[in-house]
């Protein structure tokens, strides 16, 4: 059994970015002022963004060109490998061929870096000199903080508390890279005091650390906020692991019938579908896109799709997305970067147009996926790519019945070097499974902002 690993050369990684809303049916629906109720303009969001990245999240052009100091900072770990799953294949028994994408090839470990570079590119070329922002599992804020390190500016990160007491290499690796960083919720913000006051052993959340980076940022005319998903912006900067995987794929002869991954705020899963949905509205394939998320933060398959804020505080735009409400906290699972109430409202509205699908998974069947995919394909996958492992496997097993060969594509969009403990957890049988009450979810839909009839 011969390895397969498909390589692009420099000369061939991509030179822009993919704008999905220029090829969609209908456009999604716009971010609100929390005030007026209107549609936000340039203006309500340069407090917090360089012009160049709000011209990005409210573009209609098909591409967009990738600056050269971008690309060559992408070229430390870019193009990055795709593989093919032979030996878990064979492990499973099943006729399908199982590829994955793997992102844990760069500086930081995960997919985070093909946004954080270009924000911190342009946020140091507008003249800011510090970012600030929040950060899950770490990935993203060791990214940004790498990023920023490329660029001169100083990062500061406020990390949701059950990560960070889970996760300490992360927050070394963090401040390895030149960053500062502080549990979330915090006694530095009103936001995080708030929270406190009211609960001193709150886990936080990726919505309550939001609204810390937000007020901060806020505050300094030489400080921007810098998000690591769910914004157009965001998604579009990661979509080079899509246009990747197109390429990699046509070398090796296959085109993909089932595309999975995970989701949380939608960065990986966008980043990888968006150019194949690209290719599938234009007819030229057909694959099922399966977006895969925790069941203890189900967003697309249990949330509301209503109009909602990014953070807990309550001072983000209102955005359409499928939500648990912004008052949401998470049980503390070991997939710290899917613990977000909200779905990208990109992602949303092309769940909406039902041109994707979505499913749940429990945290014990993915780790369960992780191990087998570890001791198959020889990489500890991060705990946030096992669910997309998880429906891989599924989805194998199934083809093992019907005697299918699928072509099932997925982006390993992370390592787990620094999140054995979790996988220690897994394995000492210590691993818990939280279920999601539907009264614990009717209590986070109470506090949903009430819009006029029409909105």
């Amino acid at each position: 059994m011969t390895a397969t690993k498909i390589l692009l050369d420099e000369s061939e990684m991509p030179r822009r970015w993919y704008n999905l809303v220029a090829d969609l049916p209908s456009p999604p629906p716009p971010v609100l002022h929390p005030g007026t109720l209107q549609p936000i303009g340039p203006d309500d969001l340069a407090p917090l963004f360089p012009m160049a990245l709000i011209e990005q999240e409210v573009t209609r052009e098909r591409y967009v060109d990738i600056p050269p100091e971008v690309l060559d900072v992408y070229r430390l770990w870019r193009p990055s490998p795709l593989y093919r799953a032979h030996r878990l294949e064979k492990a499973l028994g099943t006729p399908a061929r199982i590829y994955y994408k793997y992102e844990g090839v760069s500086p930081a470990g995960s997919h985070k870096p093909n946004t954080a570079v270009p924000q911190a590119y342009y946020n140091a070329s507008a003249g800011i000199r510090r970012l600030t922002t929040e950060t899950g599992a770490g990935q993203w804020g060791t990214a940004l903080a790498f990023a920023a390190a490329q660029f001169g500016l100083e990062c500061e990160v406020w990390q949701v508390r059950a990560s960070y007491d889970q996760k300490p290499y992360r927050r070394m690796m963090i401040e390895t890279f030149g960053g500062t960083i502080h549990p979330s919720p915090s006694d530095l913000t009103e936001a995080g005091r708030r929270i406190l006051a009211e609960h001193p052993d709150s886990p936080g959340s990726l919505g309550i650390a939001i609204s810390e980076a937000v007020e901060v940022a806020a505050q300094q005319p030489d400080t921007n906020y810098a998000l690591g998903s769910v914004l157009n912006h965001v998604l579009l900067h990661q979509t080079i692991i899509g246009e990747e995987a197109l390429l990699q794929l046509a070398k090796a002869g296959d085109t993909p019938d089932v595309i999975v991954g995970c989701t949380g705020g939608g960065s990986n899963f966008g980043g990888l579908a968006f150019p194949f949905l690209r290719e599938k509205l234009a007819g030229r394939m057909s694959p099922v896109i399966r977006a895969v998320e925790p069941a203890a933060c189900p967003s697309l398959t249990r949330g509301r799709y209503a109009y909602d804020f990014g953070d807990t505080a309550g001072m983000t735009p209102l955005m359409k997305m499928h939500t648990l409400g912004h008052d949401f906290i998470p049980d503390p699972i070991h997939a710290g970067g899917l613990r977000y109430h909200g779905m990208s409202p990109l992602i949303s509205h092309v769940y909406e147009l039902g041109l994707i699908e979505a499913v749940a998974k429990t945290q014990k069947e993915c780790f369960e996926a992780g191990i087998r995919f570890a001791r198959t394909e020889g990489i500890v996958p991060a705990p946030e790519p096992t669910h997309a492992l998880a429906a891989c496997v599924e989805e194998a097993l199934r083809c093992k019945e019907t005697g299918e060969e699928k072509v099932i594509l997925t982006a390993l969009c992370g390592h787990g070097h620094l999140d054995l403990p979790a996988y220690s957890r897994y394995l000492a049988g210590e691993m818990v499974d939280h279920e999601l009450s539907q009264p614990a979810l009717d209590a986070s839909f109470a506090g949903l902002p009430e819009l006029p009839a029409g909105r």
